[in-house]
């Protein structure tokens, strides 16, 4: 069907605007709007057939005269985003169905191939026209807020991007998890177990960390994504276990870090301590929470009936290198599955008597549960110390010591990062790069 048919066959739908009629031959031609494509094609009709030319400015079947508020949606758009800050953004619209399927019936009918949807051209007028009142960019990848317009109600929803900054923490107090831990009885409702907190642990390392990173950038809330995670009873110590924080909805977004850094460290009040790094992004989380890193610990450890150092050190050297067959720890198995798993002690060494006990040091392969590999968790777990030396043994405290981190290659950091001229700008100016992964409350890893 030539263009002239098309035409003429399109007209008799009904009414039409010149930018709905230019859309359906959106993709021929370059350096022309739609709305200029559109009068093309109905004046050349009109010339072709003698006809007089009538401007069509309004009752257009399709958009509803939509594109004649593109200065009022840039507006609504300018005071939707007023007072959060940000330099980039991206228009979106979500049609309304009556005018998708609209369109969609014309494009079916007449089997056309080369139209542009209703969507693509009210994102890019109304974003041509808000960067002219604004002076922002629009950003197609990562945007720092998304305009969402909706026809239907005459409202623009706003959408914030994540802002996300690395670095690793210390937890020097026991009795403290890692993250917000939910009521098991209320999740989160509250009710008299938790005395209406709806929590079941009144802080954690996530919360002394949110708190004010929530203030600072003004945000909704932050999120804490880590590479493994302590036991409760456990502190976390040495050089600290890395994280990345997700800042969720922040209406701020350019901090310096090192200020960031002593504003959290002083409210934790040496609960907890962070040392931040850099600013990280979206693709920096999945790594750090796939990432299976070796960690060390060191454990105080108590054994029933006399027993000497030299029989402690044989009985850690049976372990040290060993491959450990570890069902499901009894203390877990109400919400793990009860299985076997095969974790390897890298290395294991006696450090000397302490108190009652003795003071061991583990290198040990992500996922090895350390209470049960001395203990033997009623033979759930062999090789164990308790089961070589015959006697029972526990752990009496727990610290992690390191936590190996995953070295960033040359593709890890071409995903996370634009680029390393901009990466450096931005951190000059206290600004994150752009980057929420689903959130967890997985199993302690000791």
């Amino acid at each position: 069907m030539e263009i002239a048919e098309q035409v003429e066959r399109i007209l008799q739908y009904g009414r039409i605007c010149d930018h709905c009629l230019g859309r359906f031959f959106g993709k021929r031609s370059h350096g022309l709007s739609n709305a200029d494509r559109g009068r093309a094609l109905r004046i050349g009709r009109e010339i072709a057939l003698h006809l007089p030319h009538e401007d069509v400015e309004q009752g257009c079947w399709i958009c509803q005269d939509l594109f004649r508020d593109v200065d009022t949606w840039a507006e609504r758009v300018v005071r939707a985003l007023e007072g959060i800050e940000h330099r980039t953004f991206l228009i979106g619209t979500r049609v309304p169905p009556l005018m998708a399927e609209s369109e969609e019936m014309v494009w079916s009918d007449l089997g056309l191939t080369d139209p542009e949807p209703l969507k693509s051209e009210m994102n890019r007028e109304v974003g041509k026209a808000v960067s002219g009142r604004t002076g922002k960019e629009v950003d197609f990848t990562h945007p720092d807020v998304v305009a969402i317009l909706d026809p239907s109600r005459g409202e623009v929803e706003v959408e914030i991007t994540p802002v996300f900054f690395s670095g690793r923490y210390t937890k020097r107090e026991r009795g403290i998890p890692q993250t917000r831990w939910y009521c098991r009885v209320c999740r989160g409702k509250g009710c008299e177990r938790c005395h209406g907190t709806g929590k079941m642990y009144q802080t954690s390392v996530e919360e002394l960390i949110a708190g004010p990173v929530v203030a600072a950038f003004e945000a909704r809330d932050a999120i804490l994504h880590a590479s493994g995670r302590e036991d409760i009873d456990a502190r976390m110590l040495g050089t600290g276990r890395p994280f990345v924080m997700e800042v969720v909805e922040p209406r701020r977004r350019t901090l310096p870090l090192d200020w960031l850094d002593g504003e959290i460290n002083r409210a934790a009040g040496g609960r907890v301590g962070v040392t931040l790094t850099s600013w990280s992004s979206r693709q920096r989380v999945e790594t750090i929470k796939s990432h299976k890193a070796h960690k060390t610990y060191r454990i105080a450890v108590e054994v029933d009936g006399a027993v000497s150092l030299d029989e402690l050190q044989s009985a850690l050297d049976r372990l040290r290198g060993a491959v450990i067959h570890q069902r499901t720890p009894q203390r877990v198995v109400h919400r793990r599955a009860d299985r076997i798993r095969d974790r390897r002690v890298i290395d294991i060494d006696l450090l000397g008597p302490a108190g009652d006990g003795v003071t061991i040091e583990v290198v040990g392969e992500a996922g090895l549960y350390i209470k049960e590999l001395i203990s033997g968790d009623g033979e759930r777990t062999d090789p164990s110390l308790a089961g070589i030396l015959g006697r029972p043994a526990r752990v009496l405290t727990l610290d992690v010591m390191q936590v190996e981190e995953k070295r960033e290659t040359v593709q890890d950091h071409a995903a996370s990062s634009r680029s390393t001229e901009e990466d450096t700008q931005q951190a000059e100016e206290g600004t994150p790069p752009e980057g929420p992964a689903p959130r967890h409350h997985g199993d302690p890893e000791v």
